[in-house]
């Protein structure tokens, strides 16, 4: 996807507005990263408030198989372009995450 459809992606995107309600995908995150994606335990990495374009970065280099973890593998080839976007959004917006 190009940059250019990307950002017009985040920049409509409810996520980018900080609605609370997490995207339909967010549930497959749940288990390892905590609901709001703060991380309860030192193994899974803490998504909440990252870098949008680094969680973006790191779910397509799972999807894409360039970045191996099996797990991560087969729960990022689940997810479209428009998913990838609207999770990397939800969790770099969270409440208090420093924009």
């Amino acid at each position: 996807m190009s940059r250019v459809l990307f950002l017009l992606l985040l920049a409509f995107s409810p996520w980018a507005a900080g609605q609370s309600k997490a995207p339909p995908k967010s549930g497959q995150c749940t288990a390892c990263h905590g609901a709001d994606g703060q991380s309860r335990t030192a193994v899974n990495p803490i998504l909440r408030c990252q870098h949008e374009a680094y969680l973006v970065t790191a779910l397509n280099a799972y999807r894409s198989g360039s970045r191996k973890h099996p797990v991560m593998n087969s729960i990022a080839n689940t997810l479209q372009p428009k998913d990838i976007a609207s999770l990397a959004a939800w969790y770099a917006n969270q409440p208090g995450c420093r924009k």
